[in-house]
């Protein structure tokens, strides 16, 4: 396969709340705002000055905690003291590290705005399409290799796919906040129009021999995962340029998707930045 120019490889904002029922109110209170806990990922959200922020809650007295003070002070935002049996006891589970910001919902950006925000990035670019990837831990995991691949944009369907929720902000530990994340409803046409910005689209599956290593990702991008086991759907996989597997030399047979996903990105690293030498 040869490119002229570039290759492709293959808690929501609510309406405002009825005036008629308290109860309703409280509810919808509830569903247009996130708890977001962990320190890498309370950080990233207090530096976003574009996200406002309700309530910060710390308990925890330690340097670690003094980066969220400092933060919340350059934003003029008050700390609310607590202890970690009343944060676990807020939001559920006591995987908190001592730190809860509560802030607007976060959504997937608008994708209507993919085409623009990647023209407007240098090229060659780095795109990743997670297809049926619905386990949060997973998201976020993949988010963070991501950020330290250099991805230009991570695209997602909007059915059987995990959405921005506290659990991937906090395995992300940060890259949710700074990796362009989009959910479309219509995977295939949105990769047809990657392919028509001179991006090859190429899916990772286990039922070809063509191993990762011997793939050209030099030009423009767009590499497709699914998820562990079901791997990416049919007419995902019709809608690629090339399809890929990764070597497996042991004795299971395939990789979960952040791990697949963290090595298939950093082979794109390593190419490009031996081209550079």
């Amino acid at each position: 396969m040869t490119s002229v120019g570039s290759q492709v490889v293959c808690m929501s904002i609510r309406s405002p709340w009825p005036v008629w029922n308290e109860s309703n109110k409280k509810l919808m209170a509830e569903n247009s705002t996130q708890k977001t806990f962990g320190i890498h990922a309370c950080k990233a959200v207090l530096k976003n000055h574009g996200l406002p922020v309700h309530r910060v809650m710390l308990a925890r007295r330690d340097d670690r905690s003094k980066v969220i003070q400092e933060l919340c002070k350059r934003r003029e935002l008050t700390v609310q003291t607590a202890s970690r049996e009343e944060l676990s006891l807020l939001l559920g589970h006591d995987d908190h590290q001592g730190v809860m910001v509560e802030h607007a919902a976060h959504k997937a950006q608008d994708a209507k705005n993919l085409l623009s925000q990647l023209q407007s990035r240098p090229q060659p670019w780095l795109v990743l399409v997670l297809d049926g990837v619905t386990d949060p831990h997973n998201l976020g995991a993949c988010l963070r290799s991501a950020d330290a691949a250099g991805v230009d944009a991570v695209i997602a369907p909007t059915d059987r796919s995990a959405s921005l929720n506290p659990v991937v902000r906090k395995v992300a530990a940060g890259a949710a906040e700074s990796v362009p994340f989009y959910q479309v409803t219509n995977l295939v046409r949105t990769l047809e129009q990657l392919k028509k910005e001179g991006v090859w689209v190429y899916g990772a599956t286990d039922a070809v021999d063509a191993p990762l290593y011997s793939q050209d990702f030099q030009g423009s991008v767009a590499l497709v995962m699914g998820a562990e086991g079901a791997g990416i759907r049919r007419l995902t996989r019709d809608a690629c340029d090339g399809l890929f597997s990764i070597p497996m030399a042991g004795s299971v047979s395939s990789l979960n998707v952040s791990v697949a996903t963290g090595v298939t990105l950093f082979e794109v690293v390593r190419q490009r930045l031996q081209n550079k030498a």
